[in-house]
């Protein structure tokens, strides 16, 4: 790579390496040598390993909630429903690699606890607006939430032809 890098460079290579390899893999040489550069690249950027956990762990809150919460309320369809769609069709390797160092690091633990509550209350808020009163939309939320950590930490995908069974059973058992 012959362009300078920007921050966001190496937030984007951060996130492909955390999907790929873990949270072992976000460390200033083996990102570098990937990009092609010096780590000197790194530390102009980002003070320490530190600094740029934390903005690994915005990005991924960034893309992993408040990018599919505007998705789906920009979408015209039932937003529980396209938030399903969403959700359940999605390749799931960063959401389990972020998890999976939230179990080693604070500063990841935090970061999945505020994402889980964000996107908790955001069903929550569906489910009311589909007339749901509070303390039912917040016990179907929270059920909704756990079906979904389920499906994501389990591995293989779903076909889609399955995929949209599911989520229309689901649809049903939410609306009943």
């Amino acid at each position: 790579m012959t362009e300078q890098l920007s921050a966001d460079d190496w937030i984007k290579e951060g996130l492909k390496a955390l999907a790929r390899s873990g949270f072992t893999a976000l460390k200033a040489d083996p990102l570098a040598k990937t990009m092609g550069v010096s780590r000197g690249s790194f530390y102009w950027h980002f003070a320490d390993l530190g600094a740029f956990h934390a903005a690994v762990l915005m990005r991924w809150r960034e893309i992993a909630a408040e990018q599919i919460i505007a998705d789906v309320e920009a979408a015209g369809d039932e937003p529980l429903q396209a938030l399903l769609r969403r959700s359940f069709g999605a390749r799931l390797d960063l959401e389990r690699a972020v998890r999976n160092w939230a179990a080693f690091d604070a500063a990841a633990q935090g970061a999945v606890r505020a994402i889980d509550r964000r996107r908790i209350d955001y069903i929550e808020t569906l489910l009311e607006t589909r007339g749901l009163g509070p303390a039912r939309a917040q016990a179907r939320a929270q059920i909704l939430y756990w079906t979904f950590l389920g499906f994501a930490l389990s591995g293989p995908p779903v076909p889609a032809a399955r995929l949209q069974g599911l989520i229309d059973e689901i649809m049903r058992m939410v609306s009943a």
